[in-house]
Protein backbone atom coordinates (compact mmCIF):
# COMPACT_ATOMS: atom_id res chain seq x y z
CA UNK A 1 0.00 0.00 0.00
CA UNK A 2 2.76 2.33 0.90
CA UNK A 3 4.71 1.80 -2.44
CA UNK A 4 1.31 2.71 -4.10
CA UNK A 5 1.07 5.73 -2.35
CA UNK A 6 4.16 6.85 -3.21
CA UNK A 7 4.22 5.92 -6.98
CA UNK A 8 0.76 7.51 -6.59
CA UNK A 9 2.75 10.42 -5.56
CA UNK A 10 5.56 10.63 -7.66
CA UNK A 11 3.17 10.13 -10.83
CA UNK A 12 1.32 13.36 -9.65
CA UNK A 13 4.76 15.00 -9.33
CA UNK A 14 5.96 13.97 -12.84
CA UNK A 15 2.74 14.99 -14.17
CA UNK A 16 2.62 18.43 -12.64
CA UNK A 17 6.32 19.30 -13.93
CA UNK A 18 5.28 18.30 -17.14
CA UNK A 19 2.33 20.08 -17.05
CA UNK A 20 4.51 23.45 -15.54
CA UNK A 21 7.01 22.79 -18.50
CA UNK A 22 4.28 22.53 -21.29
CA UNK A 23 2.45 25.59 -20.11
CA UNK A 24 1.16 28.46 -22.75
CA UNK A 25 3.26 31.88 -21.57
CA UNK A 26 0.71 34.75 -21.50
CA UNK A 27 1.75 38.09 -22.59
CA UNK A 28 0.08 41.51 -22.49
CA UNK A 29 0.36 43.55 -25.14
CA UNK A 30 -0.72 47.62 -25.18
CA UNK A 31 -1.00 50.12 -28.26
CA UNK A 32 0.35 53.64 -28.04
CA UNK A 33 -2.56 54.78 -29.25
CA UNK A 34 -6.24 53.33 -29.28
CA UNK A 35 -5.69 49.40 -30.47
CA UNK A 36 -8.66 49.33 -32.39
CA UNK A 37 -7.70 52.62 -34.84
CA UNK A 38 -6.86 52.07 -38.20
CA UNK A 39 -3.49 52.98 -37.71
CA UNK A 40 -2.93 50.04 -35.40
CA UNK A 41 -5.01 47.70 -37.58
CA UNK A 42 -1.61 45.05 -38.71
CA UNK A 43 -0.36 44.90 -35.36
CA UNK A 44 -3.40 42.99 -34.79
CA UNK A 45 -2.12 41.11 -37.85
CA UNK A 46 0.57 40.52 -35.94
CA UNK A 47 -0.43 39.56 -32.80
CA UNK A 48 -2.74 37.14 -34.41
CA UNK A 49 -0.11 35.68 -36.53
CA UNK A 50 2.41 34.92 -33.42
CA UNK A 51 -0.47 33.20 -31.48
CA UNK A 52 -1.32 30.91 -34.51
CA UNK A 53 1.77 30.07 -35.21
CA UNK A 54 2.99 29.67 -31.15
CA UNK A 55 -0.46 28.05 -29.81
CA UNK A 56 0.09 26.21 -26.97
CA UNK A 57 3.62 28.16 -26.17
CA UNK A 58 3.36 32.06 -26.09
CA UNK A 59 -0.01 33.98 -26.32
CA UNK A 60 -0.43 37.33 -26.60
CA UNK A 61 -3.24 39.19 -25.26
CA UNK A 62 -3.64 42.62 -26.73
CA UNK A 63 -5.51 44.25 -23.97
CA UNK A 64 -6.01 47.86 -25.30
CA UNK A 65 -4.32 51.31 -25.56
CA UNK A 66 -3.45 54.73 -23.23
CA UNK A 67 -7.05 53.72 -21.29
CA UNK A 68 -4.73 50.77 -19.84
CA UNK A 69 -1.61 52.98 -19.02
CA UNK A 70 -1.07 56.53 -20.26
CA UNK A 71 0.91 56.92 -23.80
CA UNK A 72 3.83 58.35 -21.80
CA UNK A 73 4.36 55.58 -19.22
CA UNK A 74 4.16 52.92 -21.44
CA UNK A 75 8.04 52.47 -22.16
CA UNK A 76 8.71 52.26 -18.42
CA UNK A 77 6.18 49.92 -17.92
CA UNK A 78 7.16 47.94 -20.74
CA UNK A 79 10.90 48.29 -19.78
CA UNK A 80 9.95 46.90 -15.66
CA UNK A 81 8.02 44.37 -17.29
CA UNK A 82 4.74 46.26 -15.89
CA UNK A 83 3.29 44.73 -19.70
CA UNK A 84 5.00 42.61 -22.02
CA UNK A 85 4.65 44.18 -25.01
CA UNK A 86 4.10 47.59 -26.44
CA UNK A 87 3.37 48.78 -29.55
CA UNK A 88 4.61 52.21 -29.78
CA UNK A 89 6.97 54.88 -31.92
CA UNK A 90 10.39 55.84 -30.99
CA UNK A 91 9.61 59.54 -31.14
CA UNK A 92 8.32 59.84 -27.32
CA UNK A 93 11.54 58.39 -26.31
CA UNK A 94 13.71 60.81 -28.09
CA UNK A 95 15.00 61.72 -24.98
CA UNK A 96 16.40 59.03 -23.84
CA UNK A 97 17.16 57.06 -26.86
CA UNK A 98 18.15 60.16 -29.18
CA UNK A 99 19.11 57.74 -32.51
CA UNK A 100 16.32 56.10 -32.69
CA UNK A 101 15.18 58.81 -34.91
CA UNK A 102 16.99 57.62 -37.83
CA UNK A 103 13.48 55.40 -37.57
CA UNK A 104 11.49 57.80 -39.38
CA UNK A 105 14.20 59.52 -40.97
CA UNK A 106 14.83 55.99 -42.97
CA UNK A 107 14.53 56.05 -46.96
CA UNK A 108 15.29 52.40 -46.86
CA UNK A 109 12.65 49.73 -47.40
CA UNK A 110 11.77 47.82 -44.54
CA UNK A 111 13.35 44.31 -46.07
CA UNK A 112 16.85 46.68 -46.22
CA UNK A 113 16.86 47.35 -42.74
CA UNK A 114 17.17 44.14 -41.71
CA UNK A 115 19.50 43.21 -44.38
CA UNK A 116 22.27 46.79 -43.63
CA UNK A 117 22.49 46.67 -40.19
CA UNK A 118 19.58 49.45 -39.47
CA UNK A 119 17.10 47.05 -37.88
CA UNK A 120 19.97 45.96 -35.65
CA UNK A 121 20.95 49.34 -34.90
CA UNK A 122 17.26 50.24 -33.77
CA UNK A 123 17.37 47.27 -31.57
CA UNK A 124 20.75 47.88 -30.16
CA UNK A 125 18.83 51.21 -29.01
CA UNK A 126 16.11 49.50 -27.30
CA UNK A 127 18.41 47.43 -25.18
CA UNK A 128 19.78 49.29 -23.75
CA UNK A 129 16.04 50.56 -22.02
CA UNK A 130 16.20 46.63 -21.40
CA UNK A 131 13.43 46.58 -24.32
CA UNK A 132 13.46 44.37 -27.77
CA UNK A 133 12.67 45.55 -30.99
CA UNK A 134 11.13 42.42 -32.62
CA UNK A 135 9.34 44.01 -35.58
CA UNK A 136 8.43 47.23 -37.02
CA UNK A 137 4.32 47.00 -37.41
CA UNK A 138 2.96 50.20 -39.09
CA UNK A 139 4.52 52.29 -42.17
CA UNK A 140 2.95 55.29 -44.10
CA UNK A 141 3.71 58.90 -44.95
CA UNK A 142 3.11 61.89 -42.58
CA UNK A 143 1.12 64.86 -43.76
CA UNK A 144 0.27 68.17 -41.80
CA UNK A 145 -3.64 69.08 -42.27
CA UNK A 146 -4.18 72.97 -41.49
CA UNK A 147 -7.77 74.62 -41.34
CA UNK A 148 -6.19 77.21 -43.72
CA UNK A 149 -5.91 77.36 -47.48
CA UNK A 150 -2.28 78.50 -47.47
CA UNK A 151 -0.47 80.34 -50.51
CA UNK A 152 3.29 79.50 -49.42
CA UNK A 153 5.09 78.90 -46.04
CA UNK A 154 4.93 82.23 -44.28
CA UNK A 155 0.86 81.56 -44.09
CA UNK A 156 1.86 78.79 -41.80
CA UNK A 157 3.31 80.77 -39.23
CA UNK A 158 1.44 80.88 -35.87
CA UNK A 159 -0.48 78.16 -36.49
CA UNK A 160 -1.34 75.80 -33.12
CA UNK A 161 -0.77 71.63 -34.57
CA UNK A 162 -1.61 68.88 -32.58
CA UNK A 163 1.28 66.96 -32.28
CA UNK A 164 2.86 63.68 -30.56
CA UNK A 165 6.00 64.31 -30.57
CA UNK A 166 7.07 62.67 -34.00
CA UNK A 167 7.01 66.72 -36.39
CA UNK A 168 7.67 69.10 -33.62
CA UNK A 169 11.11 70.31 -35.07
CA UNK A 170 9.53 70.79 -38.04
CA UNK A 171 6.83 72.34 -37.45
CA UNK A 172 8.90 75.01 -35.10
CA UNK A 173 11.17 75.14 -37.88
CA UNK A 174 8.11 76.43 -40.49
CA UNK A 175 6.64 79.08 -37.62
CA UNK A 176 4.32 76.84 -36.38
CA UNK A 177 3.18 76.60 -32.46
CA UNK A 178 3.42 72.62 -31.46
CA UNK A 179 0.75 71.70 -29.50
CA UNK A 180 1.50 67.83 -27.86
CA UNK A 181 -1.81 65.94 -27.17
CA UNK A 182 -2.97 61.88 -27.35
CA UNK A 183 -5.00 61.62 -30.47
CA UNK A 184 -8.72 61.05 -29.15
CA UNK A 185 -8.39 64.28 -27.90
CA UNK A 186 -7.88 66.01 -31.63
CA UNK A 187 -11.61 66.69 -32.91
CA UNK A 188 -12.29 68.55 -29.85
CA UNK A 189 -9.33 70.77 -29.81
CA UNK A 190 -10.04 71.30 -33.28
CA UNK A 191 -13.67 72.20 -32.68
CA UNK A 192 -12.53 74.82 -29.90
CA UNK A 193 -9.82 76.12 -32.04
CA UNK A 194 -7.17 74.80 -29.34
CA UNK A 195 -5.38 74.23 -32.59
CA UNK A 196 -5.69 74.94 -36.26
CA UNK A 197 -4.37 71.53 -37.86
CA UNK A 198 -2.63 68.42 -37.08
CA UNK A 199 0.09 65.98 -38.37
CA UNK A 200 -0.91 62.16 -38.91
CA UNK A 201 -0.82 59.75 -42.28
CA UNK A 202 -3.57 59.32 -44.14
CA UNK A 203 -5.45 56.64 -42.01
CA UNK A 204 -8.21 57.62 -40.11
CA UNK A 205 -8.58 61.37 -40.43
CA UNK A 206 -12.14 60.78 -42.62
CA UNK A 207 -13.68 58.76 -39.95
CA UNK A 208 -12.98 60.54 -37.12
CA UNK A 209 -14.04 63.77 -38.55
CA UNK A 210 -10.81 65.47 -38.32
CA UNK A 211 -11.15 66.76 -41.89
CA UNK A 212 -14.39 68.58 -40.98
CA UNK A 213 -12.07 71.12 -39.22
CA UNK A 214 -9.13 70.90 -41.15
CA UNK A 215 -10.06 70.35 -44.68
CA UNK A 216 -6.36 71.31 -46.11
CA UNK A 217 -3.79 69.14 -46.33
CA UNK A 218 -0.08 70.09 -47.47
CA UNK A 219 0.03 67.34 -50.35
CA UNK A 220 4.23 66.67 -49.65
CA UNK A 221 4.70 63.51 -47.71
CA UNK A 222 7.36 62.58 -45.22
CA UNK A 223 8.85 60.74 -42.71
CA UNK A 224 7.93 57.73 -44.58
CA UNK A 225 8.81 54.96 -42.60
CA UNK A 226 7.25 55.78 -40.00
CA UNK A 227 8.64 54.84 -36.61
CA UNK A 228 6.73 52.47 -34.84
CA UNK A 229 7.46 48.95 -33.69
CA UNK A 230 6.61 45.71 -31.75
CA UNK A 231 8.66 46.15 -28.37
CA UNK A 232 9.29 43.73 -26.06
CA UNK A 233 10.59 43.37 -22.39
CA UNK A 234 13.84 42.06 -22.86
CA UNK A 235 13.80 39.96 -19.85
CA UNK A 236 10.81 38.29 -20.72
CA UNK A 237 12.31 37.72 -24.11
CA UNK A 238 15.30 36.49 -22.93
CA UNK A 239 13.35 33.80 -20.84
CA UNK A 240 11.22 32.27 -23.99
CA UNK A 241 12.33 29.16 -25.17
CA UNK A 242 15.09 29.62 -28.31
CA UNK A 243 12.52 27.92 -30.66
CA UNK A 244 9.75 30.85 -29.40
CA UNK A 245 12.52 33.67 -30.33
CA UNK A 246 13.05 32.32 -33.64
CA UNK A 247 9.26 31.50 -34.79
CA UNK A 248 8.34 35.06 -33.59
CA UNK A 249 11.49 36.35 -35.78
CA UNK A 250 10.83 34.65 -38.87
CA UNK A 251 7.26 35.75 -38.72
CA UNK A 252 8.48 39.44 -38.42
CA UNK A 253 10.58 38.97 -41.45
CA UNK A 254 7.99 37.64 -43.12
CA UNK A 255 4.71 39.83 -42.53
CA UNK A 256 6.52 43.12 -42.55
CA UNK A 257 6.26 43.27 -46.13
CA UNK A 258 2.77 43.12 -46.60
CA UNK A 259 2.70 45.72 -43.74
CA UNK A 260 4.27 47.50 -45.66
CA UNK A 261 1.98 46.66 -49.24
CA UNK A 262 -1.20 46.94 -46.65
CA UNK A 263 -0.78 50.47 -45.74
CA UNK A 264 0.21 51.70 -49.24
CA UNK A 265 -2.82 50.17 -50.63
CA UNK A 266 -4.73 52.02 -47.45
CA UNK A 267 -3.54 55.11 -48.37
CA UNK A 268 -4.51 54.91 -52.00
CA UNK A 269 -8.02 54.17 -50.89
CA UNK A 270 -7.95 56.80 -48.17
CA UNK A 271 -7.13 59.54 -50.78
CA UNK A 272 -10.02 58.20 -52.79
CA UNK A 273 -12.30 58.50 -50.11
CA UNK A 274 -11.51 61.65 -49.16
CA UNK A 275 -11.47 62.99 -52.89
CA UNK A 276 -13.82 65.97 -52.80
CA UNK A 277 -13.73 66.67 -49.31
CA UNK A 278 -10.21 67.95 -48.49
CA UNK A 279 -8.53 70.39 -50.99
CA UNK A 280 -4.78 69.48 -51.66
CA UNK A 281 -2.34 72.13 -51.41
CA UNK A 282 1.44 73.05 -52.70
CA UNK A 283 4.02 75.62 -52.96
CA UNK A 284 6.35 76.64 -55.47
CA UNK A 285 9.57 74.08 -56.32
CA UNK A 286 11.91 76.47 -53.73
CA UNK A 287 9.23 76.22 -51.01
CA UNK A 288 8.40 72.77 -51.18
CA UNK A 289 12.25 72.14 -50.72
CA UNK A 290 12.05 74.33 -48.13
CA UNK A 291 9.27 72.38 -46.71
CA UNK A 292 10.64 68.81 -46.80
CA UNK A 293 14.28 69.82 -45.78
CA UNK A 294 12.34 71.28 -42.45
CA UNK A 295 11.57 67.82 -41.63
CA UNK A 296 14.56 66.15 -42.14
CA UNK A 297 17.63 68.45 -42.43
CA UNK A 298 16.17 69.99 -39.29
CA UNK A 299 16.28 66.05 -37.50
CA UNK A 300 19.12 64.97 -38.54
CA UNK A 301 20.67 68.73 -37.27
CA UNK A 302 19.05 67.84 -34.16
CA UNK A 303 20.71 64.87 -34.10
CA UNK A 304 23.81 66.11 -34.37
CA UNK A 305 23.92 68.31 -31.54
CA UNK A 306 23.00 65.15 -29.24
CA UNK A 307 25.20 62.28 -30.72
CA UNK A 308 27.82 63.76 -33.16
CA UNK A 309 28.58 64.33 -36.63
CA UNK A 310 30.39 60.76 -36.80
CA UNK A 311 27.50 58.81 -35.78
CA UNK A 312 25.00 60.84 -37.81
CA UNK A 313 27.50 59.89 -40.91
CA UNK A 314 26.67 56.33 -40.07
CA UNK A 315 23.19 56.40 -39.54
CA UNK A 316 22.33 58.16 -42.22
CA UNK A 317 24.23 55.27 -44.38
CA UNK A 318 22.37 52.63 -42.30
CA UNK A 319 18.91 54.80 -43.20
CA UNK A 320 19.73 54.91 -47.10
CA UNK A 321 20.14 58.49 -46.48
Amino acid sequence: MRRLIVSTAACGLLMGVASAATAETSMRALAFIPHQHPVMKMSHVWVDRVNAALKGKLKINYVGGPEVIGRREQWDAASKGVVDIIMHVFADIQDRAPATASSWLSKCTIPQERKNGHFAHLDAEMKKLNLKLIARVQIGNFYLWVNKNAKSLAELKGLKMRTGSLYDNMMRKLGMVPVTMNSPATYTALERGVVDGFGWPTSGVLRRGWIKKAKYVIDLPFFGNSNMGAIMNLDKWNKLPADVRKTMTDISIAYEPEMVEYYNKLEAKDWQEMKGKITKIKFSAAENKKYIDAAYETEWARLTAKIGEKRVAELKKLSCN
